[in-house]
């Protein structure tokens, strides 16, 4: 886990346990092999040589003690996870990869749908757990981390100065557009709605120059940019994405605690490129 996501402090939170703890095990198996593993800096944390060589050993073993255990079970473990359409992102391989590797043996079911549909077969115990975003639930859930939105639209969009801002939204029963809309009255800034429609018809119209859309930077896509700035917009309010689940046996809490690594993993990459994105933006 500490080679996978290259920190103690989330390994320890993948596995449930504190980094003291991970730090303990390690340095008991580095003595017994009489070799170092993992090289800390305070800027890195990767594997040595010596650990190169011995990861993959290291997760046969695992493989094979999972295989074993599941030779012994009368029938496979099911996880069924439900993902808001507007919270899916390209995290979903990474988080499916994890929770596989947490246990072999484990069938995995995924529901994408809109938030209601997802909390009602949560409630009713069809799924699991659900992923969704704070406003579209006021019960407290696990934070997985938060959902940062921008102004977005395609670098060959044209803002003619003195016209209403051409503005594309979500359907009208996302909070996202209503929010977005409020705050352009409120700074005064002239606009009409072009286009609406869901996640993947927005990221189209983005992608095609038609209008600026209110946006998460998680899920913008790479042919487009922040201009926010550039058009004198005003800054938008920042979400989280929650988990909920009521199943609280050891390998629920393993797979959950998976979800949560691979989802706030994937983010922090994901945050930092559209900061260095940013960045350079600004030198241009």
């Amino acid at each position: 886990m500490i080679a996978d996501l290259q920190s103690f402090t989330r390994a320890a939170e993948a596995l449930g346990t504190t980094q003291g703890a991970v730090s303990v095990k390690l340095k008991r198996l580095e003595d017994r092999l009489d070799q170092k593993l993992i090289e800390r800096t305070p800027r890195q944390v990767r594997l040595s040589i010596q650990g190169e060589i011995f990861i993959k050993s290291a997760r046969d073993f695992l493989a094979a003690h999972e295989r074993a255990i599941a030779d012994l079970t009368t029938s496979r473990r099911r996880f069924k996870l439900g993902i808001a359409n507007h919270v899916m992102g390209p995290e979903l391989p990474t988080l499916l990869a994890k929770l596989k590797s947490f246990d072999p043996t484990l069938t995995i079911e995924v529901r994408v749908d809109n938030s209601r549909e997802l909390l009602d077969s949560y409630e009713d115990g069809t799924l699991d757990a659900v992923i969704v975003r704070s406003d579209d639930d006021r019960r407290n859930g696990q934070t997985l981390g938060p959902e940062h939105f921008g102004w977005y639209a395609s670098p060959h969009f044209q803002y003619r100065e003195g016209e209403p801002l051409q503005l594309a939204s979500f359907l009208p029963c996302c909070s996202v557009r209503d929010v977005a809309m409020k705050l352009l009255d409120r700074a005064s800034v002239p606009w009409t709605e072009v286009f609406s429609g869901g996640t993947s018809a927005l990221e189209a119209a983005l992608s095609a120059g038609l209008a600026v859309a209110a946006y998460p930077c998680r899920l913008a896509p790479a042919d487009v940019v922040e201009v926010s700035a550039a058009l004198g917009l005003p800054p938008l309010p920042s979400l989280s994405i929650v988990m909920h689940s009521s199943l609280f046996d050891p390998k629920t809490k393993e797979s959950l605690n998976a979800i949560t690594a691979a989802f706030r993993e994937h983010q922090k990459i994901k945050n930092k490129g559209i900061y260095l994105q940013q960045r350079q933006s600004k030198e241009v």
